[in-house]
Order: structure tokens, then sequence, then C-alpha cells
């Protein structure tokens, strides 16, 4: 779909509906009129699932990111992110919001090619995932003197990248969001942009209420939730009403005076000898500067004795070998239940349209039942 499209009035005033990226069979008649933007996710076993927000809920989360970052009408948003996503989607949304200009990289992502477009364009605002910024600092490109803000989503972008993107030029700002909730739920402040960059705590946006429930998962509430989800039924698609005021989400958070600390999934987390163990957090302990996340990864494998066990996995042969060293500094003090190994090379890795590292795949397709380094 051309981003043109949805900077029309006529699309957000009007009633009908419209699934983003388009859906087998098309939206059943009961949602058509509805008002309602539809972004695919994974359900429960990866069985894929729509979930529909309000236009007005779009048009809302777009205004108060637009406040947060200071866009106003002299602003220019620079779409990098496929629509199809909804943080590609709300890249669109607040530029129309703003009333301001939309520029769109609509070529193969390349990051010199990337930054020459800012500079040419103008673009001030733009949002990327971690790995489109790890492609800028790899290549030592240096962020346009105009732009005055990028926020990372899509996953969590680790201090060292963020603070070498910094010394670039880059204004690499911290978010966490998720489809359900249109886009951003805490983002940093341009004023954290005199900082030294962390990636977390982020303040919470003013339009979500926020808490924890007792198992440890961020609950959320505001104006900007969806209101539904489609699933499969059959050979269609059944709509399901969202009951309550808040939704109860599946990722472990910390709270706090300073905001929100992303814990990660907590279907992510696996007994390794009767122990709970995150491997996202202990890619966070391995990753450095010569090595950023999203070159590596650490992926949970079954073992009939240990239940599970932990091991690096590498995109070159440069990262293997710098994973090799790493992973002999980090075992010989590792507790036996974090201890990982490896490391193994895929090349390349499996990702999604966001960039996005699969790790199921990696463990499904590359024959890591075995425990054989590279």
């Amino acid at each position: 779909m051309d981003a043109a499209l949805l900077s029309d009035p006529g699309f957000w005033g009007g009633g009908g509906s419209l699934a983003m990226g388009g859906i087998a069979g098309g939206l059943p008649a009961e949602v058509d009129g509805l008002g309602r933007v539809f972004f695919q996710t994974s359900g429960s076993g990866g069985v894929p699932k729509w979930i529909g927000l309000r236009k007005e809920a779009l048009l809302l989360s777009a205004a108060v990111v637009n406040r947060h970052l200071r866009v106003d009408e002299e602003a220019c948003w620079g779409l990098a992110l496929p629509l199809h996503h909804v943080g590609g989607f709300g890249v669109v949304a607040r530029a129309f919001e703003a009333g301001c200009r939309l520029r769109e990289f609509s070529r193969r992502w390349d990051a010199v090619a990337f930054c020459d477009w800012l500079a040419a364009e103008g673009v001030t605002h733009s949002s990327l995932v971690p790995t489109q910024v790890h492609d800028l600092v790899r290549a030592g490109l240096r962020g346009p003197a105009g732009l005055a803000a990028v926020v990372v989503g899509g996953g969590q972008l680790a201090e060292d990248a963020g603070r070498a993107a910094r010394a670039l030029g880059w204004p690499v700002l911290a978010s966490y969001g998720m489809t359900e909730a249109g886009s951003q739920i805490a983002t940093h402040r341009m004023d954290s942009l005199d900082l030294p960059y962390q990636c977390a705590p982020l303040p919470v946006l003013p339009h979500w209420r926020v808490e924890v429930s007792d198992a440890g998962l961020l609950r959320i509430c505001g104006p900007a939730l969806f209101d539904g989800w489609l699933e499969p039924d059959g050979g269609g698609w059944r709509w399901r009403q969202r009951v309550g005021e808040w939704h109860e989400t599946s990722d472990r958070v910390a709270l706090g005076d300073r905001g929100l600390t992303p814990l990660g999934r907590a279907d992510g987390v696996v007994k390794i000898l009767g122990e709970l163990v995150d491997p996202e957090a202990v890619e966070r302990e391995l990753a450095g500067d010569r090595l950023l996340r999203g070159e590596f990864c650490v992926v949970a494998v079954a073992d009939a004795r240990a239940g599970h066990r932990l091991v690096a996995v590498a995109e070159s042969a440069d990262g293997v070998e710098i994973l090799r060293k790493r992973l002999d500094a980090y075992n010989h003090d590792a507790p036996g239940f974090r201890r990982v190994d490896g490391p193994m090379l895929v090349d390349p890795f499996p990702r999604s349209s966001l960039g996005k590292i699969l790790r199921p795949e990696i463990v499904r397709n590359y024959g890591l039942s075995s425990s054989s380094p590279a």
C-alpha cells in the first residue's frame, strides 16, 4: 500500500476497516464498517491473529508521540519501516496528525543510501529497528545535522550500540511498544539526548496506565488500546471483542520512579538444571563494542539431562572468533545453569521483515540439537 493513501483525510474520517498487508479471504462483514485497522501478529503457539485498533486510537497514539518528540508542522517524518507493521503505520499517522511532511524511503534497505536520503529530504524524525541502527554504526555513517530524533523500536537497542550511534551523531531514543497498544507505551524523552544513552528505564507515555501483575507481567490500560482481534475460524475469520479495561501482556517488566524496564517475554524464559534463565539476558551480558546484539544471539535448545542448554550463534566467521573469546571468559565465572555452548555459525540469520532474529527457526533448522561448536 502507498503511504500517501493513508495521508488522505478521507481514510481517517471514514468508517471502513483495513487489514494492513491484506488478509486471506478478506475481512469478515461484521468488522468491515467498524473503522478499524488490523495488523497481523502471532498468537499463542504461533497461530496468526489480527489485532484491531480504532482509527481514533491510532491518531491519539500519534498525537501523544508527536508531543513527546516535539514534532510540529515544520517537521518531516521519514518512513523506513514496512507499513503493514504498526511501527511503520505509526510514522504515517504521526505525519498526518502533525500536518507535517512525510517522506518514504521506498527502496530496499541500504544504510548508505538511507543516510544520503535523510539529508536530501530534510527528514527531522524517523523510526528504526535495532538491526538498522547496527548497520549505520557498522558502516561508520554520521547522522545528518537536521535529524532531531530516531525512535528505535521492535526490540531493545543495547547500550553499547546506542552509545556508538550517539557518538556518530544519531539521536537515537529507546522505545517500548506493541501492536496491541497501537505503537509506543514508553519512550525516552528528547532531553535524554543530552545524557549517555541507556536502554532503560523508559518514561511511560501519558495516555497509558501501567501495572505489574502478580506473575510479573505488564498490564496496560488506556484509550489507544486495541479493542478486539480476528482469529481463524474454519476457512475464515471470527471477531473477538476484548473484555475489560486492562490488557495483560506476555512481557515481563519492572516499574519504578523513572519508568519502565523491559525484562523480556515470559514465554522466552526456560528452565536449566531447575533454574529459570532468560537467554536474551545472557545475550546482553555477552554483547560488547566488538560484537553488537543483532550480529549474534543466544538460543535455548532442549536437553534431556538439563531441560535446556544455551547455545551462542554468530552470523559471520569473524563473529564466531570474537564470540569464542567472550565465551571462554564468560563461562569461567558463570554458574553451570547459565553457561553457554558454541559458538556456532549460521549465515545468514533467519529474520522477520523488521529484521528481528527468528530464534526458533535457528533452533529448528540448523541442527542445534547437537552440542558441537563451530
